[in-house]
């Protein structure tokens, strides 16, 4: 790639990580382009669709949270490490508001420019699940996809104005569903906030 083009790369990259951060996963393009200084075709070019260019944004995410679930598999305690990790999972998710449904519909088509990325994270989010199951410290009864499917909820909870206050208890509640035995000190359930 020529230095021009692999600055203006990089460039759409930074911009686009604010622009969905501020506006989320349905943020114009025409936007992230213009606040890039370059023209829309620019834009086309490095990154032909909306997914190729959120693909881009995430990977690094994705790749950080596969590494740390790496790191994480020879933790002493296999509940907090898996607790651990799906916190940060949800947290990242969170981050670019409104990805979560494509997350899911990229896990079904292997087509997306998503889905490596998301099948990538769900199979690092397996391994830490297998390993607590295996210590006897998680239930038994759920999977990878279904580990995979709790953290997009409880990032979703955080996107919805009146129930973000909720979603730190809920994760509580929700880690707390999924040990056995003795509980992890970070899923120890919180005081639900009061009010609706």
């Amino acid at each position: 790639m020529r230095a021009d083009a692999r600055k203006n790369y990089d460039q759409l990259l930074s911009v686009a990580r604010t622009v969905v951060t501020e506006q989320g996963a349905d943020a114009s393009l025409r936007d992230v382009a213009r606040r890039a200084g370059v023209g829309l075709g620019t834009l086309y070019r490095h990154f032909p669709t909306r997914e190729a260019l959120l693909e881009a944004m995430l990977r690094a995410s994705f790749d950080e949270l596969a590494a740390q679930a790496s790191e994480l598999e020879t933790s002493p305690s296999p509940g907090d490490a898996l607790v651990s990790w799906l916190r940060d999972c949800v947290a990242t998710t969170h981050e670019y508001r409104g990805v979560v449904a494509l997350m899911v519909a990229a896990m079904e088509d292997a087509e997306s420019a998503l889905h490596a990325s998301c099948v990538t994270m769900r199979a690092a989010g397996t391994r830490l699940l297998t390993r607590a199951q295996a210590a006897g410290t998680a239930r038994t009864d759920i999977d990878g996809t279904d580990l995979f499917a709790l953290a997009g909820a409880l990032a979703w909870l955080n996107d919805q104005p009146s129930l973000a206050r909720r979603a730190d208890h809920l994760f509580g509640v929700i880690a707390s569903s999924i040990l056995t035995g003795a509980g992890s000190g970070d899923a120890e359930g919180r005081t639900p906030p009061s009010g609706p």
